[in-house]
């Protein structure tokens, strides 16, 4: 099967998996659309023989599967990630739909990996995971019956990022270089450290100060030169004044 290169740069990304099946059936949905890395954060079951069975001649996608204890896990190492959610959050960006939702991560592909987040079959991502991604992406179903299988789920996004993946690339015109999951969550660190030694950030009262500005960042989309520049700046801000 021909693969865009674009798609070896995507991961499919099941955090706490409940039943086994479900995974092979993503796998088979992930063979079926040329994408072939599947991380789970902290599945239930996993290695499964039901898993086995669902993939359906996609074993190979179960093997080279990378198991992780936690999402930040699974987002190491990404430009941009996109999480699946039908609710709509507090404090969360606007959601895009699946086709538009698709073309803009592939389009991140050019900048390094990129992951697509599908939550537990029952509750779904905690707001905390969908904070940790870039963008929210919801499935547009029908109002009078939206529930969807998480296989499901997974075949429809694969669908839309291949037939993403198979338009003609952009003009190779200079673009900014974005900074990457591992540099924001640095520079989110950094900056509760410094907001939490001023005194302007009380840990036991946080009143959702570090979401609203995650959200800002998000929104966005800060460069690698940006970050550097914030960081510089708290770095100077922690520096005992010269009296």
């Amino acid at each position: 099967m021909n693969r865009p290169l674009a798609l070896e740069r995507v991961r499919i990304v099941l955090s706490r998996t409940s039943h086994p099946g479900n995974i092979g059936a993503a796998a088979r949905a992930m063979k079926t659309m040329g994408l072939r890395q599947l991380w789970l954060v902290a599945p239930d079951s996993f290695p499964d023989p039901v898993a086995d069975a669902r993939a359906s001649g996609a074993g190979d996608i179960l093997a080279a599967a990378r198991v992780v204890p936690t999402l930040q896990d699974a987002l190491a190492g990404t430009v941009f990630a996109a999480a699946l959610t039908a609710r709509r959050r507090e404090l969360s960006l606007p959601r895009m739909h699946a086709r538009e939702a698709a073309a803009a991560t592939v389009a991140r592909t050019r900048d390094g990996e990129v992951a697509l987040v599908f939550g537990n079959e029952t509750s779904g991502l905690t707001n905390e995971e969908v904070g940790l991604c870039s963008l929210p992406v919801s499935i547009p179903t029908s109002p009078d019956f939206s529930s969807l299988n998480l296989g499901a789920a997974v075949q429809l996004l694969c669908y839309e990022m291949r037939m993403a993946a198979l338009q003609p690339p952009p003009p190779d015109d200079p673009r900014p270089e974005f900074a990457t999951h591992k540099q924001i969550e640095g520079l989110m660190a950094h900056l509760e450290q410094a907001v939490t030694a001023s005194g302007f950030h009380d840990p036991a009262n946080p009143r959702r100060l570090l979401p609203r500005l995650r959200r800002l960042f998000s929104r966005v989309q800060l460069e690698k030169e940006e970050v550097a520049i914030l960081r510089g700046m708290l770095t100077t801000f922690e520096q005992p004044k010269r009296r």
